[in-house]
Parts: C-alpha cells; structure tokens; sequence
C-alpha cells in the first residue's frame, strides 16, 4: 500500500505502513525525475496523453497504437500493404504550449528502413513548428535519426527554442516510420498546457498514394497535405498508403462516418489498370457522398495517364451533373505548373520538396474556396 502525506518540508510517503520521508517528488512520481540531454536537467512527459493533443488518428483512442486505420479492419477488408503501412505515422501531429526555455525529444520507433531516393529526415525526423508573432506557425528544428539506428530509439534537443513565455508548439511525426513511445522534454518546473483550438475545427482528410503519404519530402512537414493543413490550420487525417490505395470499399465506409471538413480523393496512381479505377473510383466518392451530403470533396487525379484521367473527371462530372455543389476537381497534368516534372521530382513520379511545394500552391485555393475561405 502506498500513501502521500503533504508536509511543510517534503512529502511523506508510506510503503507498507513504514513512514519514508522524500524531500523530492521525483521520488514518489517518475514524471518529475530529471533525465540529462547533453547538459540539460530534463522532465519528461509522455506526449500521447493529456495536456498533449494528438491528431491525425481518426480512430484511436488514447492509449491505444498510433495506427491509421480502424484497428478491425483485416485483409479482408483491405489490402496487407495498407494494414502495414497505417503504422506510419504520416500526417500525426502533437500540439502542447509550454513555457519552458528548451525542450528534447524521446522516441521508440517501429522498425523502419532507409530509402534509396527519400532523405531520412522525411522518412523517420520529427519537424518542430512554433506559432510566430503573425499568427502563422514557423519552423523551428527537425528531429534527425542517425545511420542505421538499430536500436530504433532517439533522444535529441530541439534547437531554435527561444525564451521562457508560453508558446504554442507543433509536432509532425515521421512519414515513413512507426512510432511506439514519444515524449517531450522540458526544463523542470516548467508548464505544459493543451493548445488553443484550430481555426478549422474539423480534419481535412486526404486518400491516395505514396504521394499522398509523402514521398519523397525532405522533412514531414513538407508533404503537400501538411502544408495545406497549416495554411487553413486545420488538423490532418492522411490516408496515403505507398502503392497500397486500392479504392476499397471499407476505406470509403470508414471514412463515410467520420466529421470532416473537406475529404480529398487522389488515388489513380494505386489502381492497377483503368478498369480498376472505372469500377471502384465513382463508388468509392458517392459512398462518403451519400453519408455526408455537404461535405466539400476534392477530386485529384494524378499525371500518368489522361484515360485515367478522364476516368476520374467522369466522376466529377456525373457530380455536378446530379447538382452536387460541393465538389471540386484538380488536374494532375497541372499540379507542378511552371517548374514542371524536371525539377519537381526524385524519380519522375514522387515529388522532391519543390514539387510538393507547387501541388500545395495549386491546390490552395481550390482548399481555401471548398471551406468558404
């Protein structure tokens, strides 16, 4: 049996009906011992609970696998790469205020590879944003894994921390990587506190591909979808399963019962021939419609095949054809504009940070119209 006695001089704690004087509450609750990041005194608290906010896991409860999709769903419902894949944490984010003059990084990974044509940093970093004087969150300092880490842990200090007033801070978690354990270092004594509300309260939830995912970003918080995310500031749900959107059903009923503000449908690039994309595309977008018949839809289709293409665009004009107003569609011959495909991408498919960049800037203001911005 443990007991707590507050005291004038320290705390009294009783194990076993023995009296144990601890002039330090760090030795009653482990949340208040200090660990020692380079030569910093540090608290640690674990930033999957309260006051912390996670996002992107539209189906998790607290305490459960930072996992993207329903944790039912079998290869029944869904292809194995997915169910894989939604271990990922592509599109999670923590939010917290803390006043605290610096702040350090403690994370277990899933086991994760390096990728010949995506930089580590977008694969398995964690990008720290701050809200600045404007309003608008400001990049800060990027989490780096080091070569090979086979012990799948990190613990690193986040540079670029100023003062000691409360701010409001912005995690991306990892693209390409699984998270078990993540938390947050602050100097002792120092507050963490649950974020301000959002602008848009609701997530914006996108469905598609490797790209959708993020490949190949130099840093999570550059994928196209994230980018959108912060400019609307809206929180993100990102269903981007590499090679393994294949337009399922169950995806579409899953989604079909969640409270969005906007839904963005891009998956050509994982249907494996037309008629795949001709039998499920259409389905898959009047099956989240019919659920939610006010919910903007943004239609993408991707830039690899114009019969896809105007597979996708049949979808859209059926819509419009049967007087939906809340749909939209976005040509992916289109996406990287000006700089076009030579210099948007690592391999003539995925974008490289550029890229990402010129699809976040064409798809704004399709976004900022579908949300009455």
């Amino acid at each position: 049996m443990k007991k707590l006695i507050a005291s004038s001089c320290a705390a009294i704690l009783i194990i076993g009906g023995i009296f144990v004087e601890a002039n330090d509450i760090a030795e009653i609750d482990k949340n208040f011992r200090a660990a020692i990041v380079g030569n910093l005194k540090v608290n640690y608290f674990n930033a999957l609970k309260k006051p912390f906010e996670v996002t992107g896991f539209a189906w998790r409860k607290e305490g459960e696998a930072l996992y993207r999709l329903p944790s039912n769903f079998t290869e029944q419902e869904i292809n194995r790469g997915a169910l894989s894949l939604a271990y990922h944490t592509s599109g999670g984010a923590i939010r917290f205020q803390t006043d605290s003059p610096y702040l350090t990084l403690r994370a277990n990974y899933n086991p994760f590879s390096d990728m010949n044509h995506m930089p580590r940093t977008g694969s398995a970093g964690f990008d720290l944003y701050a809200i600045g004087s404007d309003g608008k969150e400001v990049y800060l300092h990027t989490i780096q894994p080091g070569k090979n880490n086979q012990n799948y842990t990190l613990e690193q200090r986040f540079k670029n921390i100023t003062g000691g007033k409360m701010r409001c801070y912005t995690l991306y978690l990892p693209l390409y990587s699984g998270v078990k354990d993540l938390e947050i270092g602050v100097k002792p004594g120092s507050r963490i506190l649950p974020p301000p509300p959002q602008k848009v309260e609701k997530p914006i939830l996108f469905y598609g591909s490797s790209i959708t995912q993020g490949g190949c970003a130099s840093r999570p918080a550059n994928n196209y979808t994230t980018m959108l995310c912060r400019a609307v500031d809206a929180p993100q749900i990102n269903l981007g399963f590499s090679g393994s959107a294949m337009g399922e059903i169950a995806v579409a009923q899953a989604i079909a019962k969640l409270k969005l503000a906007a839904f963005v449908l891009d998956y050509d690039y994982n249907a494996p021939h037309d008629e795949h994309l001709r039998r499920t595309h259409e389905i898959f977008f009047k099956t989240v419609r019919q659920a939610n018949p006010d919910l903007p839809i943004i239609i993408l289709s991707g830039r690899i095949s114009h019969s896809r293409r105007e597979i996708i665009k049949k979808t859209y004009d059926n819509a419009i054809a049967a007087g939906d107003a809340k749909v939209w569609f976005v040509d992916g011959f289109n996406l990287f504009g000006e700089a076009g495909e030579n210099m948007c991408t690592v391999d003539r498919t995925h974008p490289n940070d550029l890229g990402f960049y010129m699809m976040y800037r064409h798809v704004l203001p399709v976004l900022r119209q579908a949300l009455g911005m």
